[in-house]
């Protein structure tokens, strides 16, 4: 029987993001983002939450990094909010917001941990959606860049693992909806589905342009990532005909064509594009050469995925769907798949043709109903389940391999999980938001042993 023990130097971690946990959205000059306007909207948060308070993690950031201590992780990953930078998206830099960034990694440092920085997670600058609507048009992508070089310049003399943007899919094919209202800020409208496709164009080549601008500020040698969320097929069984399915249908399901495929390749997906036609974006010439750029390391956030079959139809494969009594977490979408974090790794290698890109496994955990019980704990078994036999997958694929260094749990700490507001909790610290307390849940004490042993318990 395995003991799943990883490899020794194996980056164990946890991860967060600005607006879910920082609050404090009007101080030292920072100034709105189009997540501060959503979930101020009516009816467009669940119970009206908004992350005007969040976890208050701007003041109370040195709490949260000695509970870092505590459970003994040495890596944690963290976003930059762009308008406490530049607040205004473009031109002044806001230097108290910075000052802000440098605390923290300075607090990360004394207690050694390793600071691995977002340069953006959804979080885009008011002011940018009024001036131009933000990813719908391409300027976004130059004033991205413009925004990485202010703060590269003045923070990279203290981070060096650096990663350009989160998601792409999520705040471009869930941001912008074709004649319908989509559920993510900014909440856009668009009349038809080539402008959706187009404003992740930008967001990609804002990518790019990103990764030139790190490399060009930092004035030391730094690691530069993208983070992604590709859907993940997974054949149902792996025999060859299976296996093939789950690498054809990877091409075209959601926008993995579009998005991993360009970043990785040079190129979208040509099956993709096929079966676009003319919802396809427009690429200017030069656009995918920027995209291209090399990485240190590919980030990769997984929850689920999605189960394929060899069929013979046009297509040759047959993607199947979770019936209502799957096992599925506390979330519509999170079904419980645990070979999608194997199958990621995988697709990189053989789909993708990148057989030796480091991997992060940058975000990936569950939501879970927790409760206080009667003797002040939070026992939170079944993300323990879930958690375990997530990472048994990371542990197959690095002994078949595939080059996973590091492991990133989703969520420190509870905290605005975006439309879902503060209803639905991801973290193995649970937050008491009245009093803003911060409780180890059992799936905390669960993974300090995991870190401790440096295996999965």
């Amino acid at each position: 029987m395995t003991s799943y023990q990883f490899p020794e130097g194996f980056m164990w971690g946890t991860a967060t993001a600005s607006y879910q946990i920082e609050g404090a959205v009007a101080e030292d000059g920072r100034k709105p983002s189009v997540w501060d306007t959503f979930s101020a909207t009516p009816e467009r948060t669940l119970n009206g939450d908004t992350g005007e308070i969040a976890c208050d993690h701007y003041h109370l950031y040195e709490t949260d990094v000695k509970l870092m201590a505590e459970l003994g992780t040495r890596h944690y990953r963290f976003s930059i909010a762009w308008s406490r930078i530049i607040p205004e998206g473009r031109g002044g830099v806001n230097e108290a917001g910075v000052d802000f960034y440098k605390r923290l990694v300075d607090c990360l440092r004394d207690h050694g941990i390793t600071p691995h920085a977002t340069l953006f997670h959804w979080d885009s600058p008011q002011a940018l959606e009024d001036r131009y609507g933000s990813w719908r048009s391409r300027e976004m992508a130059q004033d991205y860049a413009d925004y990485v070089s202010a703060t590269v310049s003045r923070l990279g003399d203290r981070i060096t693992h650096w990663m350009t943007i989160n998601e792409i899919p999520c705040f471009t094919h869930m941001g912008y909806a074709a004649n319908a209202v989509p559920p993510h800020a900014p909440g856009t409208t668009v009349s038809s589905a080539k402008e959706v496709w187009q404003a992740a164009h930008h967001a990609v080549l804002a990518h790019g342009l990103g990764c030139q601008a790190i490399r060009a500020a930092s004035p030391v040698p730094c690691s530069v990532a993208l983070v992604d969320n590709p859907m993940v097929t997974v054949p149902i069984s792996e025999s060859p005909e299976n296996i093939a399915a789950a690498q054809k249908a990877f091409h075209t399901i959601g926008s993995n064509g579009a998005i991993m495929f360009p970043v990785l390749t040079g190129a979208f997906s040509p099956a993709l594009l096929e079966q676009l036609g003319p919802d396809a974006p427009d690429i200017q010439e030069g656009d995918l050469e920027t995209i291209h750029q090399p990485l240190n390391i590919l980030g990769l956030n997984i929850y689920s995925g999605t189960y394929v079959r060899a069929a013979d139809n046009d297509r040759g494969y047959e993607l199947l769907d979770f019936r209502e009594n799957y096992p599925r977490m506390h979330m519509p979408w999170l079904w419980m798949l645990p070979e999608s974090l194997y199958w990621a790794a995988r697709h990189v290698r053989e789909t993708l043709g990148h057989p030796n890109l480091p991997l992060l496994i940058s975000e990936n955990g569950c939501a879970a109903p927790d409760t206080i019980n009667d003797q002040g704990e939070v026992i939170d078994l079944e993300r323990v389940l879930y958690l375990r036999q997530y990472l048994k997958a990371v542990h197959r694929a690095i002994e078949e391999g595939y080059p996973v260094r590091g492991y990133f749990l989703w969520s420190l700490l509870d905290n605005f999980e975006w439309s879902w507001g503060r209803d639905r909790r991801f973290g193995i610290l649970y937050t008491d938001y009245p009093t803003q307390q911060r409780i180890p849940k059992a799936s905390f004490r669960w993974y300090q042993e995991c870190i401790q042993q440096n295996r999965v318990v």
